[in-house]
């Protein structure tokens, strides 16, 4: 199974086009954690213990979904978002990225990660804090996916847009020239 993330900024249409590509692609999706991790807890509230949980329940995530759909080597397995969000998170809000996120972000794991613009208009929800820094943040997903050396496409405009940049993206990296 081949993995790809989408990653990036609050309200940057991560979901959206999680579930479009999924449907382009006839592929399965693996939800954001960090909605079922809060649900469940009750409150929005967190410490940096939180974060770590979420980084862990995120992979494990995508690796019992792995299971489920059998590992078949041919298909996609499409990912809102990963333990990438959860170290940015970790930085921005603590200042630091502990080492069990960083092991929960196994970048090389993935076939491609997806970095879309914030050229949405922001939509508030309890989940969401930060509406006025938003490109601030899609820099730093963007330096991070670049100082990993990990193959990654920005995408930007409408969300059929956005689909067919992915898709443009996977068919350069299934036939390079």
């Amino acid at each position: 199974m081949r993995k790809l993330a989408v990653v990036g900024a609050e309200s940057s249409g991560k979901t959206t086009l999680t579930r479009d590509l999924a449907a382009a692609l006839s592929a399965p999706w693996v939800d954001e954690y960090a909605r079922a991790y809060f649900a469940a807890k009750g409150d929005t509230s967190y410490v940096l213990d939180d974060v770590i949980a979420i980084a862990q329940g995120q992979h494990a995530s995508e690796c019992d979904a792995g299971r489920w759909h059998g590992q078949m080597s041919d298909e996609w397995l499409v990912c809102d978002t990963n333990a990438l969000v959860c170290k940015i998170w970790a930085e921005v809000r603590f200042g630091h990225c502990p080492v069990a996120i960083e092991m929960a972000w196994p970048a090389r794991d993935y076939a491609l990660h997806i970095l879309p613009t914030p050229d949405i208009a922001w939509e508030a929800d309890p989940l969401r804090e930060n509406p006025n820094d938003r490109q601030a943040l899609f820099a730093r997903y963007e330096a991070a996916l670049q100082a990993a050396g990990v193959p990654y496409c920005v995408v930007s405009g409408t969300p059929d847009e956005r689909v067919t940049m992915v898709l443009q993206c996977l068919g350069a990296i299934a036939y390079p020239k």
